[in-house]
């Protein structure tokens, strides 16, 4: 054995730990055919279908889960402050941060064990519901914070300040503050931009805004910003990647500012930004006749 054969011989396996959801049975069929094939460069050190355990203590190198963007979002949610790099495999159906097939899972892996990829760090948001004599409620995010009105679904008022200036107050169906990982969910819907992952941006979008002149708006990651519902309804909530953090009572102050942690993805190679927009948004450039 020659001294090259060695060293590698000698260097630690990489630690994964395998997550998705045992709800969908072709994550469960997936992990179970892919891991022996992991294990040929990795060390599995963990499995979690329930997402239900605390990642932020646990000693590993990498995650690498099976599913869809909502899997992506409930493992940034486990992993909380200690990010770990993620390799995301799609078994969604659109799937913009998983978005390598089940096949292509081996070759990226020993790729990245080998040092030969990039992992792109992404913009986390922390949120504050902030309450005159209670204790803040507080929920590290991904994709994008929500106060929606809520039942019986009138337009309701909503304060937007940005470093403790009052920009303006909306009158809609609810508000979102989005990262450029959260363009493409709920604020794409809501006619929001589609911003580049790497950008260092908010992306601030209105739903069905009473007037026509509010529209999205982009702004600096650096600042601050807070949204306050002067006349909330029983149900009127703030929603953070999908779950409710808490509903509102007058008063109430929504925070939303950058965080320290970064989500970081593990850049495949061939799945460039625009290739992935083209093939998840059908653009094709081009009209189709019958």
């Amino acid at each position: 054995m020659d001294s090259a054969d060695a060293n590698q011989d000698a260097t630690p396996k990489r630690r994964v730990i395998l997550l998705g959801s045992e709800r969908r049975p072709e994550v469960l069929h997936e992990a179970e055919r892919l891991k022996p094939l992991v294990e040929d460069c990795a060390e599995v050190v963990g499995t979690d279908f329930s997402f239900s355990q605390d990642l932020s203590s646990l000693q590993a190198d990498l995650a690498i889960v099976l599913g869809g963007d909502g899997s992506i979002l409930r493992a940034a949610h486990q992993m909380g402050r200690q990010q770990l790099p993620t390799i995301a495999v799609n078994l969604g159906k659109v799937g913009f941060l998983a978005d390598i097939s089940p096949d292509e899972l081996p070759h990226v892996l020993r790729e990245f064990c080998a040092g030969r990829l990039s992992v792109v760090e992404h913009l986390m948001f922390e949120c504050c519901v902030l309450r005159e004599g209670a204790e803040p409620r507080e929920e590290l995010g991904l994709n994008e914070v929500a106060v929606q009105a809520g039942p019986p679904f009138a337009i309701v008022d909503i304060d937007l300040y940005v470093d403790s200036e009052l920009v303006t107050t909306y009158s809609c169906d609810g508000l979102i503050v989005c990262t450029p990982v959260g363009s493409t969910a709920h604020s794409l819907s809501a006619g929001g931009p589609i911003l580049r992952k790497d950008l260092q941006a908010f992306v601030i979008s209105p739903i069905s805004p009473h007037t026509l002149t509010n529209r999205p708006v982009v702004d600096s990651a650096d600042r601050v910003y807070e949204m306050v519902v002067a006349g909330p309804r029983d149900d009127t909530s703030v929603v953070v990647d999908g779950r409710v953090l808490s509903t509102l009572a007058p008063g109430d102050r929504v925070r939303v500012k950058r965080a320290a942690a970064r989500f970081k993805l593990v850049a495949a190679p061939g799945h460039s930004y625009y290739r992935t927009l083209r093939e998840k948004l059908g653009w094709s450039g081009r009209l189709k006749f019958a």
